[in-house]
């Protein structure tokens, strides 16, 4: 790998998790409005109290490499979060840090991402179209895997995914639901943008943001 081409690395990393816990505590009452209109109002808490407690446990920790700063931000995403968005979440960012090589490159974080995304679909087995977190999860990786693969770097990449996951969950909206508690509403979930895309598109933005500074 190029010493010049900026690199995944453990600051990267831990300055992901920082930007996703900022931007869930921005957003937060945005989340619970959306969960309240289809789901169980409690998303954007949810979220907030993860991710607070991710950044507590990264405080001290002196991982080996970025993988392992995803790896505790994923463990403890699934012991302090409750609902669905805790394992997804947790799993996925679990697989994203074992995917991921000490020093990682554009082609590197695809690769990660893409098991984080299959991640989330062994557990939640969902499918594009079921109006949840894959609708903007998928996007975003097959963007990112795109932009990495024609030799854009991870600023552009990253950038690329972001777009792509907002407007996954922008298309959610005249979706009907098929997964999750919005299932149970039927044709009354239409015409309301998914929270979990929702809040996927903010952990993709963050990633951008943080690999643009």
């Amino acid at each position: 790998m190029d010493p010049d081409t900026p690199q995944f690395d453990i600051p990267l990393a831990e300055a992901w998790i920082r930007a996703i816990a900022a931007a869930v505590e921005k957003e937060q009452s945005r989340l619970t409005e959306l969960d309240s209109a289809i789901g169980d109002g409690d998303h954007g808490s949810n979220l907030q109290r993860g991710f607070a407690a991710a950044l507590t446990a990264l405080d001290g920790l002196q991982p080996a490499g970025p993988g392992a700063v995803l790896t505790k931000t994923g463990t403890t995403l699934i012991s302090k979060v409750g609902g669905a968005s805790g394992p997804l979440y947790g799993k996925a960012f679990r697989a994203i840090g074992a995917a991921l090589p000490e020093a990682a490159g554009p082609a590197d974080v695809a690769e990660a991402l893409s098991a984080g995304l299959d991640a989330i679909r062994l557990l939640g087995k969902a499918e594009p179209g079921d109006k949840t977190i894959v609708d903007a999860w998928t996007p975003a990786v097959a963007a990112f895997r795109t932009a990495a693969a024609t030799g854009a770097g991870l600023p552009a990449s990253a950038a690329a995914a972001a777009d792509a996951a907002e407007q996954g969950a922008r298309d959610t909206v005249p979706l009907q639901a098929r997964k999750g508690r919005a299932s149970y509403l039927g044709e009354r979930s239409i015409g309301h943008q998914d929270p979990g895309a929702t809040s996927t598109a903010l952990v993709f933005r963050a990633l951008a943001d943080v690999t643009a500074a």
